[in-house]
Formats: C-alpha cells, sequence, structure tokens
C-alpha cells in the first residue's frame, strides 16, 4: 500500500544514518510506491547541500544519490485545498510545509513515514499511522 515519504525520512538515507523508521520506509518502496508533496523535491536538494555545507556529505556523494533515488517510486501529489491545510498547520502548530505532508497522509488516507517529531505528533492526533 502506497504512503507518505517526508523529506527527513529521505534525508537519513543520504546521510547514511540508519534510523529505524527510515530503514522500514526504504524497505516498503521495494514494493509500494511513495506519494509526497511537490515541495519534497525541494527539500530534498536544499537538505543535501545544507549537509554539504556542514560536511556531512559532498557534492558527489549528493549527486550520486540523487541519482538512485530517480529510480524509487515516488510519485509527486497534486496540491492540497488551502483551507484544509492552513487548518492542520494553525492546529498542530507546523510549518505549512510539514502540515502539506499530514494534509496529504489524511487526504489518501496513508501512512506518513517521518523522522519530525512535532509533525509525527500531529499525525498521531488526526489518526494517521506512522511508518516504523
Amino acid at each position: 500500500m502506497p504512503f507518505v515519504l517526508d523529506a527527513s525520512i529521505v534525508l537519513d538515507w543520504a546521510l547514511e544514518e540508519h534510523r529505524a523508521a527510515a530503514e522500514t520506509a526504504r524497505r516498503r518502496l521495494t514494493g509500494d510506491t511513495a506519494l509526497v508533496p511537490g515541495l519534497w523535491w525541494f527539500e530534498v536538494r536544499n537538505g543535501l547541500v545544507i549537509a554539504e555545507r556542514r560536511r556531512r556529505t559532498s557534492a558527489d556523494i549528493s549527486t550520486s544519490f540523487l541519482r538512485q533515488l530517480a529510480g524509487f517510486p515516488v510519485v509527486i501529489a497534486q496540491l492540497p485545498g488551502e483551507t484544509g491545510l492552513l487548518s492542520l498547520a494553525r492546529r498542530h502548530n507546523l510549518t505549512v510545509y510539514d502540515a502539506a505532508y499530514l494534509e496529504l497522509a489524511l487526504r489518501e488516507g496513508l501512512d506518513l513515514a517521518t523522522l519530525d517529531a512535532e509533525l509525527a505528533d500531529a499525525a498521531r492526533a488526526e489518526g494517521v499511522r506512522l511508518v516504523g
């Protein structure tokens, strides 16, 4: 069954941190598809550039990782409705960026893979199951 994939999970893969939830999400992608909001594409790349600046990875490793990531079954979802998105952000004190992942999970009735503690708490409060 598809699931919603947060950028924090993907950055765990890129930086080889091997957190349990990230590893579970990676295993699920062998047979499942991940849905992501459009901002995911930018968040992943921004996270890699920041990791390069902090010398946690290199440009060559980031480039190689992005080539690998392109082969994963990840689908960018349609934009959410503004009212629902803003309501979630306000209700759970989330950024609109994080609320986009939660809104997508709620809209599609899917599990959410994230390493963000605040987003995970909001997901639980909304009855969304977490991966891992």
